[in-house]
């Protein structure tokens, strides 16, 4: 998944006016910003899942034994210090980014 560099990974205080403004409700654009931070963090999982899922190796014994690789460990890292998915949804929904629509569009 690609994520714009100019996101910010910590909070960011934001102008009521500025999330109003696409949609004229305040409730339907944070709404629309958390369903599409559920579609980011269901698209970050899985694409992490696929990277570690190279790293598991299927043990026969009892005990379970863990082990690190290093590659593992900076993938993780990579992941960890990812701005959250709230954030890259606010910041798409500000650029105009996000395509939504309302039921009684068409």
């Amino acid at each position: 998944m690609e994520i714009k560099k100019n996101v910010p990974s910590n909070t960011v205080t934001r102008k009521l006016v500025d999330l109003d403004s696409p949609t004229g409700n305040i409730y339907e654009s944070i709404n629309i910003i958390a369903r599409r931070a559920n579609q980011i963090a269901i698209e970050l999982k899985a694409e992490l899942t696929r990277k570690l899922a190279d790293f598991s190796a299927p043990t026969d014994s009892a005990v379970e034994e863990t082990f690190e690789n290093r590659e593992q460990i900076e993938i993780s890292r990579h992941y960890e210090r990812l701005p959250k998915p709230a954030l890259i949804a606010t910041e798409e929904f500000l650029d105009g980014d996000i395509y939504f629509r309302r039921g009684s569009e068409k």
